[in-house]
């Protein structure tokens, strides 16, 4: 987290209800037709300003021919210099970071109601992508080759830390995905996958969760589509509405728990970790001097006072190891790889069975969460490239994944 981060297969849709359909945009005649018209793409566009909406038009057409493809997007196009891209208009959702499940459904019944055989969402910001990224995620599903395509971002090492701390060893673990970045916010999919996301988007829909969040990597992997990660270089990351870690931690690791929660019945049976298919370059360094001493007494002032809850949640041997933690000096302190996957996976067992009040019980991870920040910053510190730290963690979590299984089915009892 960022410090305070030509087309072979004929889609076989579902029927969605007409609330959700994309509706001609009746901002100007230059960028509708009286009928939809068949496309290879449907590219969604998030809500953007206006400038980065020109710069992205200007990227789309420089890559696709416009009678290959159908924008639908909530913004105003109206004053956009690429009259010949067709536009129609869709839903605007309130989401900024991550895509909501009514983006989802937005566009996949814009991709219906166009005939379009495959979807490439773009979030905000993501004008920064290059041409060759927008490129190379869409060819990536067109050809029929996979049924998933997500981006490999180029961040600094001091960058989105809840996702390498949480989200991705989790994936890794559990879906058996080598997957960066579970959770972006760009991607492309094929009619395939983009059948699984809206029947999973319109339960949501349906639910009146429309703002919840979609894992496209674990719906991916339990309907056994395939998954192909491409280097999109770095891009400009938009900020959260709530740019609390705080906020930020207890949303998507709240969502993340109740995805793994849900799918418990495909990730506990056994499974080998696809071989590595490419090596992605990596941002070295970090980004200037990061005062950690005030998450380490962060964590030591919650270990005094959390005893009662975190004893609630934790095995015997995370509490112990967290009291030797609590005594070392900041320029010393580390999280160590296992105790934290054991940590996770404990708070994972207890949001399944609510051993706490949910919000408390995620308020209550924040303090090791910011242990195991300050460990990351002092790891990078020592000339440990991040990338590297993060990778072993990810390797803690997969190799102790016996324990959350045994967890899972006997929670009361804690494996040493």
């Amino acid at each position: 987290m960022s410090r305070p981060a030509s087309l072979t297969t004929i889609p076989l849709w579902h029927d969605l209800p007409p609330f959700l359909m994309a509706t001609a945009n009746s901002i100007s005649d230059a960028h509708t037709s009286a009928t939809p018209a068949r496309a290879d793409l449907l590219v969604f566009v998030a809500p953007m300003a206006a400038e980065s909406l020109e710069n992205l038009f200007a990227n789309l057409a420089a890559v696709f021919p416009p009678e290959d493809l159908v924008i639908a997007t909530p913004n105003d196009t109206s004053g956009t210099a690429y009259p010949a891209l067709r536009v129609v208009s869709t839903q605007a959702t309130d989401a900024v970071w991550p895509l909501a499940a009514s983006d989802f459904a937005n566009a996949v019944s814009a991709a219906k109601a166009n005939e379009a055989r495959a979807v490439l969402m773009l979030g905000p910001g993501a004008d920064s992508l290059s041409t060759s990224a927008i490129r190379d995620l869409a060819a990536a599903v067109s050809n029929s080759t996979f049924d998933l395509a997500v981006p490999h971002y180029s961040i600094p090492p001091n960058a989105g830390l809840v996702n390498s701390a949480i989200l991705y060893p989790l994936t890794r673990a559990l879906f058996g995905s080598r997957t960066r970045f579970p959770l972006s916010i760009d991607m492309a999919f094929s009619a395939r996958m983009a059948d699984r996301l809206s029947n999973t988007a319109q339960r949501f829909v349906n639910l009146n969760q429309s703002d919840a969040i979609l894992w496209p990597v674990s719906e991916a992997a339990v309907a056994g589509l395939s998954v192909d990660e491409i280097d999109v270089g770095t891009r400009i990351l938009p900020q959260p509405a709530e740019p609390n870690v705080n906020t930020i931690l207890t949303l998507v690791t709240g969502s993340l728990f109740a995805d793994i929660e849900a799918k418990a019945a495909f990730w506990q049976r056994p499974r080998r970790l696809p071989p590595e298919q490419r090596i992605f370059p990596s941002i070295h360094g970090i980004e200037g001097d990061v005062d950690i001493v005030p998450m380490v007494e962060a964590f030591r002032l919650a270990f005094s006072n959390l005893q009662e809850i975190w004893s609630l949640v934790l095995a015997p041997n995370s509490l112990l190891g967290l009291k030797r933690l609590s005594v070392v000096e900041p320029s010393a302190f580390r999280m160590p790889e296992n105790l934290w996957a054991r940590i996770v996976f404990d708070f994972l067992v207890a949001y399944r069975l609510r051993t706490l009040n949910r919000g408390h019980l995620l308020g209550a991870l924040i303090p090791l969460y910011l242990a195991w920040v300050a460990g990351h910053i002092n790891v990078v510190k020592s000339g440990t490239s991040s990338e590297v730290h993060v990778e072993a963690g990810a390797a803690a979590f997969e190799s102790d994944k016996q324990y959350i299984v045994s967890r899972w089915r006997w929670p009361d009892r804690f494996n040493s």
